[in-house]
């Protein structure tokens, strides 16, 4: 008597099964990897961005509180704001010149701040040694790249500042002591103006994401405000 060996298989039906759970347990590792990734980079972003801005904001703080106090308007100003591509700012011993992202990217040479000496580097935030404050009094002057240090690396994030200003506390003035207060408002970050979009009082603002153009892991603005007190001896 003849003895058959009945294996049993999968069916078409259990084979199309497996397929789909298994593609759908790759599609979620996938989607989980690229949500890890995104918040991976997006933090790592951040994070230069807020270094940058605090290293910036207390060069500014500790420079100013060593200046003698200093007029931000009119003819003597000490503060030059150039337009909307940039600024200077004159300390006494210091002076930082800075160029605007969005002046940066469109890279019109007529209107930045530039290196003289034929250098190339764009002026993103340098801080130049300038005792005679000439570069507030000559606000059309290259900057000497021997004496220039960048304090901004535009890194692998490309950043910039968006925005600057500078206010005198009107009431913090101390007539018997010579000192008075300042407040700085900066806004730092990425500087892929595609990313960007502009509030009304012109203020950078990263895209919501759905927005055209919009990149959420990788664009970042942070805004940085500070207080200084300029020193005790009036110029």
């Amino acid at each position: 008597m003849n003895h058959v060996d009945k294996q049993k298989g999968f069916t078409l039906i259990e084979l199309m099964l497996a397929m789909a759970f298994v593609s759908a347990l790759l599609i979620a590792v996938a989607m989980t990897v690229i949500q890890i990734g995104s918040i991976y980079n997006r933090g790592i972003t951040l994070k230069d961005v807020n270094q940058s801005g605090r290293s910036l904001a207390a060069e500014l703080q500790r420079s100013i509180n060593q200046s003698a106090p200093f007029s931000i308007s009119g003819i003597n100003s000490r503060y030059i704001k150039q337009g909307d591509w940039g600024g200077r700012l004159c300390l006494g011993q210091y002076s930082y010149i800075w160029n605007y992202g969005k002046a940066i990217y469109s890279n019109g040479a007529s209107s930045l701040n530039i290196y003289s000496n034929d250098d190339p580097r764009m002026i993103r935030f340098v801080k130049v040694f300038d005792p005679n404050s000439s570069y507030c009094a000559e606000t059309s002057k290259k900057v000497d790249s021997l004496n220039a240090v960048e304090l901004l690396d535009a890194g692998q994030h490309n950043l910039a500042v968006h925005s600057f200003s500078i206010s005198a506390e009107a009431t913090a003035g101390d007539s018997k002591t010579g000192q008075q207060l300042y407040s700085i408002e900066f806004l730092l970050g990425t500087n892929d103006q595609t990313a960007l979009t502009y509030s009304t009082d012109s203020k950078a603002l990263c895209k919501l994401a759905g927005e055209d153009g919009a990149d959420p892991s990788y664009c970042s603005v942070s805004q940085f405000n500070i207080v200084a007190r300029a020193g005790n001896t009036v110029e």
